[in-house]
């Protein structure tokens, strides 16, 4: 007999607590059923003892939780492993829901924040280590400028992990650069970003209006890792050329890289946003590269697709669209 899935899953969730006085839960956050947290963490974990210390709990007695749900569902959600757990088929299923009814949650709590007036929230935001040193801070001023309740996560990562951490929906937003079509990735905002060559300001090049990359092969240069999109984008381009690059300096840091192209009067490689405080600065320029493929990429916000947005991110993304189309 198959079980209506909102009857089952209010029979497994702890009581609710009281109505609280209307100042008082303007300062609370909509909590979740709890057995939704103990099986979301589960599978963040994959293992019910790590999953328990995360939630400061016995793992004896969060795993008689997930049996006692398994057996009113009447299906194995994990099958227990030598190394921690694995979702079932069921499992799947479930865990689809527990984060839809999560994100949903968030959703209400901060809609119904909105109707009462409220300056709070929060926004989960991962971007391209290129945007960390001026462009994201500066939209985050910005924005709380005018919303100083609204408190942010800013994680910096390569587009891979990005995309990853979009998907589970442990960030809101995503600023990456050339993000691969994808059916469950929305580009809200993408705007053309110059790749460039950056050099200190007494660089031999540093005249130039435009260069190609065999224009610096006979200078020392400093390469992205492959964790960084701009790898990707001078590995496709070399692909094609009869040359290539070695690097005197590998890094996954672009401040590193800029440092080092700074003072050893070498050449990096990087987005026009990651170079504009030091251009500003007066400390170095940045050329725009002309080969093929470097010419025209593009610097994107996106968001999962099917997601309504809470208040705050959704506020944010408009705040961070402005940024972009100023660029």
């Amino acid at each position: 007999m198959t079980q209506n899935p909102e009857r089952t899953f209010a029979a497994a969730k702890d009581k609710a607590p009281a109505m609280q006085p209307a100042s008082t839960a303007a300062r609370r956050t909509l909590r979740p059923p709890r057995i939704f947290v103990y099986v979301d963490t589960v599978v963040r974990h994959g293992s019910i003892r790590k999953a328990a210390e995360a939630l400061h709990m016995a793992s004896s007695a969060l795993n008689r939780r997930i049996l006692d749900l398994e057996e009113e569902l009447g299906s194995t959600l994990f099958e227990r492993v030598p190394r921690g757990v694995r979702l079932t088929s069921a499992g799947e299923l479930f865990v689809g829901y527990v984060r839809r009814s999560l994100t949903d949650l968030e959703l209400v709590g901060s809609q119904i924040e909105h109707l009462r007036g409220l300056v709070r929230g929060h926004v989960k935001v991962a971007a391209a280590e290129s945007l960390a040193g001026d462009l994201l801070p500066r939209a985050i001023t910005q924005f709380q400028a005018t919303h100083p309740g609204v408190r942010f996560h800013a994680s910096i990562s390569g587009p891979t992990d990005m995309i990853t951490a979009l998907i589970a929906d442990n960030v809101d937003l995503i600023l990456a650069h050339d993000l691969p079509a994808r059916a469950d990735v929305s580009v809200l905002a993408s705007v053309p970003h110059p790749f460039c060559a950056v050099v200190a300001k007494d660089h031999p090049l540093a005249a130039r209006s435009t260069l190609r990359l065999r224009d610096c092969a006979a200078y020392p240069v400093a390469l992205a890792d492959h964790t960084l999109a701009g790898r990707a984008l001078i590995d496709r381009a070399l692909a094609k050329a009869s040359f290539h690059f070695e690097p005197a300096l590998e890094s996954n840091s672009v401040e590193a890289m800029k440092a080092y192209a700074r003072m050893s009067k070498a050449i990096c490689f990087q987005f026009r946003a990651g170079a504009m405080r030091d251009v500003a600065l007066g400390d170095m320029v940045a050329i725009p590269l002309s080969d093929t493929g470097l010419d025209q990429p593009q610097l994107m916000l996106a968001i999962r697709s099917g997601r309504a947005l809470p208040v705050a991110p959704a506020a944010f993304s408009e705040c961070l669209k402005e940024a972009l189309s100023q660029l």
